[in-house]
């Protein structure tokens, strides 16, 4: 009779581990497939150029590339209207382009308002001492894989994406200066 229990008890056993085989199984498919699915321009930290960009400024011109900012340290900032944290952020970005700007910090707002109206509106609410770009199509945030509104992306004097942070939470903002102020004392 123990012989069964134990018999049993192992069937019950090899049951699950089938079960969970074939859940692992359905999931390491299920990343395959999904991976060529990702975006084919997803920027990180490192030795990362930013992808290049068609933005346009407030009057709808073509807008300076990140090219010709080469040998300032650029601080990149996608943002909305409709954000709650990217209005928290605006002090602190016009904050970083009056401590900095004389060192070479050049700070972007790029805009991602379904109507420009909407930015110019919340602009009127909220000046800025810093540029501000648009992104009408929204393929500069589709190639810099913008996932979370704010989304700001550091370039160093090289042209090299140094740093992504997402979202805006005021106690991180002492640390982004620190890195902004070391990025500033590099030499290309």
């Amino acid at each position: 009779m123990e012989f069964s229990i134990v018999y049993s008890g192992f069937k019950e056993i090899r049951s699950v581990l089938q079960t969970r085989r074939s859940q692992l199984i359905r999931c390491l498919l299920l990343i395959v497939f999904l991976l060529p699915a990702m975006p084919a321009v997803a920027h990180f930290e490192g030795d990362t150029p930013p992808p290049l960009c068609a933005l346009t400024d407030q009057d709808g011109m073509p807008a300076e590339d990140w090219q010709s900012m080469k040998g300032q340290v650029i601080y990149i900032d996608f943002w909305a209207s409709w954000c709650p944290p990217c209005i928290k952020s605006f002090p602190f970005m016009n904050e970083l382009t009056e401590d900095f700007q004389a060192r070479g910090l050049q700070v972007v707002g790029v805009n991602l308002d379904e109507e420009k109206s909407e930015a110019d509106a919340f602009l009127e609410q909220f000046p800025t001492q810093f540029t501000i770009m648009f992104d009408p199509d929204k393929s500069c945030a589709e190639d810099f894989n913008v996932i979370a509104m704010p989304s700001t992306y550091i370039i160093d004097k090289r042209g090299f994406v140094r740093h992504i942070h997402r979202g805006f939470r005021p106690g991180e903002t002492e640390a982004m200066r620190e890195l902004i102020e070391a990025l500033l004392e590099e030499t290309i």
